[in-house]
């Protein structure tokens, strides 16, 4: 396996070693859990979908929880009373626990099981304090938010 050397990134740039690190964790694929399968979509500009195969799964045996940058899905079933003899077990029913690493402001707005399938709705909703904004040179001590305000008015 290959390693990167970030420390050009660190010489040149600030609070970038979150990125340095998330790309070492992506480089670990031994640990990358493969049950249940899922997939990633991107809906619209600032909308996403992951939509994760979790047949056999109750509504009552997932829990979903988003703390900081991290969406955990657990998987736990319940167990059963009457377990048969089985000739053949394809159908996995095992415990799972897969992590999801969120970028800055994606919040979970909802999720939604159906069909066996666990459909969970993500938005990328940047504050307006972090968009991009006009400054004003030479000009009186009025911020741009403020003159736009005046022009409006």
């Amino acid at each position: 396996m290959r390693n990167f050397d970030f420390a050009p990134l660190y010489r040149s740039a600030i609070g970038f070693d979150r990125l340095a690190h998330l790309f070492n964790e992506a480089q670990r694929t031994d640990a990358t859990p493969s049950y249940p399968p899922y997939n990633i979509e991107l809906i619209a500009e600032d909308k996403y979908r992951i939509t994760m195969a979790v047949a056999g799964f109750d509504r009552s045996e997932l829990d979903l929880e988003s703390e900081n940058d991290t969406l955990k899905i657990v998987g736990r079933k319940a167990a059963a009373e009457n377990q048969g003899t089985f000739l053949h077990r394809g159908i996995a029913a095992r415990d799972f626990e897969h992590r999801f690493r969120l970028a800055d402001h994606v919040k979970v707005v909802g999720a939604k099981l159906d069909n066996g399938l666990l459909n969970i709705e993500l938005i990328r909703e940047v504050p307006e304090v972090y968009k991009p904004r006009k400054i004003a040179i030479d000009g009186d001590n009025l911020n741009v938010v403020q003159a736009a305000e005046l022009q409006a008015a």
